[in-house]
């Protein structure tokens, strides 16, 4: 399929702002037509999400994590992730948020996919893995501002919550969606 009347070409970018997170810049492109517009994009890290999986008595349980949020103010029941450090694979960041926010270790992660969160404003990606056969750790590595509760929660609540509170948050439905639709996924 020829898509090349679709493409825009970047001739200038303009930094904004930028902050520990994330980074903001005009972009002007020139249209397939020639004309020339200013878009503004926010540039961040790629983030990592995991959906890690118990089998327990009770069912399939996932381990969610519950924290503030200061965008929506509210607090929110969702998968652990966040940010991919510098020099590190997406694999390695799912295995480290994983063991940081919950104190749990995956014997094997799933890569479920990669989406980018809103392309039409942000230049990242986010990388979803499923984390199966979990072994307890110590204790939580929690960041200086990271104040997260641990819960298991049921596949089934999870399912009939989403999209209401405390499950608001879009990238855990992403998460979720992904989870149900993958042949890698032993939800037996």
């Amino acid at each position: 399929m020829e898509t090349s009347h679709l493409i825009w070409t970047e001739e200038k970018r303009t930094e904004l702002y930028r902050s520990g997170v994330l980074s903001v810049r005009d972009t002007v492109c020139r249209s397939p037509k020639g004309k020339t517009r200013t878009f503004t994009v926010i540039d961040s890290s790629d983030w990592v999400i995991v959906v890690p999986a118990l089998q327990t008595e009770q069912g399939r349980q996932f381990l969610m994590v519950r924290q503030w949020r200061h965008g929506s103010r509210e607090l929110s029941l969702e998968f652990p992730g966040g940010v991919i450090e510098p020099g590190e694979s997406d694999e390695a960041g799912a295995a480290r948020e994983l063991a940081e926010e919950t104190a749990y270790k995956a014997e094997r992660l799933i890569k479920l996919g990669s989406m980018r969160p809103n392309p039409a404003i942000m230049s990242n990606q986010v990388h979803f893995y499923y984390g199966e056969n979990l072994t307890s750790l110590p204790g939580q590595n929690l960041d200086e501002d990271e104040f997260v509760d641990v819960e298991r929660i049921s596949e089934e609540e999870v399912l009939a919550g989403m999209g209401r509170p405390p499950y608001v948050h879009a990238l855990t439905a992403a998460a979720l969606a992904l989870y149900l639709t993958s042949p890698q996924v032993n939800r037996g």
